[in-house]
């Protein structure tokens, strides 16, 4: 009866993620643009972004909060990590990360995650001050994750996230929520066979409020002065199906090559397909890389800024390897044009 229970709420889960995928496939390259709180589509943890959140099957631990929220059920303890982000080199915009994972039960586990995006000091400028020298103002954009994953069988993995989106501006600010889900699913004789499914974003529209809408002018005609208020405009949240396997090579020595694709449909964007390799030498030194392909990306008529490659690696201390704890340090480096590309740095604690 209880595995009944679980195979159920599996399913469950499936049509949960399928329904809405009807809506998003049918964004396309026109609708560009259209959507806001695109910070949702940038990859905080390092470890992942080193090839390009290929790993949608494979993805393990905290870092699946953002890639596909199945992997969580994997966490084998408590799994703590930070990652700060170098956003578009030269810029001055940082990202920053923290989060942990914990086994709750046998077949449950959740997950916390905090991300918080700067732009540093922007000079305030008005129709009576277009150069400035009035002060500064500084854009802050904040996203609060609560992640639940478990374990269905030995096969089928899920898990949902829910997010609290937060942008803030000038004297002006917007809240929106939205919901990640996930399906991976292991096979093969090795459980080295893997494949995986995530709908991301999908929530509620957003818009902004606040004094920053708010104009003293004058009554036509008069000397009298009156406040004029501005609606904003509401904007959708950029929602995203993806679909992915990988395949791990086995060699003797605990040597593990492994392969893997994703594809990813934006509703409001081109569709991309990311593929990547990951080395990993006795999981000590784990090497990857990955291209992140989309049509026009190599020309001038392309929509994104990444140019396609990316790499990263990640350098594993272990404590006790019977229980699995440890630290690891992660890197990765997302080429784009124009600027100097994307520069992650973090650190996870698993305990």
């Amino acid at each position: 009866m209880k595995n009944k229970y679980k195979n159920f709420i599996a399913l469950l889960l499936i049509g949960f993620l399928l329904l809405p995928s009807i809506v998003v496939i049918g964004g396309n390259k026109d609708r560009s643009g259209e959507a806001g709180a695109s910070e949702l589509l940038i990859n905080p943890w390092a470890r992942s972004a080193g090839w390009g959140g290929a790993n949608v099957a494979s993805v393990r631990g905290l870092e699946s909060s953002f890639v596909n929220v199945a992997g969580i059920a994997f966490t084998n303890r408590t799994e703590v990590g930070f990652t700060h982000t170098q956003w578009l080199v030269g810029s001055d915009i940082n990202m920053y990360a923290v989060g942990f994972s914990q086994k709750l039960t046998e077949t449950g586990r959740m997950a916390v995650n905090i991300i918080n995006m700067s732009f540093g000091s922007i000079p305030i400028t008005t129709t009576d001050n277009p150069e400035g020298d009035i002060g500064t103002f500084n854009p802050n954009y904040f996203m609060f994750a609560l992640s639940y994953a478990n374990v269905f069988s030995n096969s089928i993995y899920g898990g949902l996230t829910v997010k609290l989106i937060s942008e803030n501006i000038s004297d002006m600010s917007a809240t929106g929520f939205a919901i990640d889900a996930g399906i991976q699913y292991v096979t093969g004789v090795k459980e080295n066979v893997k494949f995986g499914i995530t709908l991301k974003n999908w929530g509620t529209s957003m818009s902004y409020n606040g004094d920053g809408l708010s104009i003293r002018t004058l009554l036509p005609g008069t000397s009298s002065q009156f406040t004029l208020e501005q609606r904003s405009a509401s904007f959708e949240l950029p929602s995203q199906l993806l679909i992915g396997g990988a395949y791990d090579i086995l060699f003797p020595k605990d040597y593990r090559l492994t392969v893997s694709g994703t594809f990813i449909s934006n509703a409001f964007s081109k569709d991309q397909i990311v593929g990547g390799l990951e080395f990993s030498l006795k999981d000590l030194l784990v090497i990857r890389g990955g291209y992140t392909y989309e049509s026009d990306i190599a020309t001038s008529k392309s929509t994104t800024l990444y140019t396609g490659p990316s790499f990263g690696a990640t350098i594993n201390v272990p404590f006790n390897k019977e229980i699995g704890s440890g630290f690891a340090i992660d890197y990765s480096y997302r080429d784009t044009n124009p600027w100097n590309g994307i520069h992650s740095i973090g650190i996870v604690l698993d305990f």
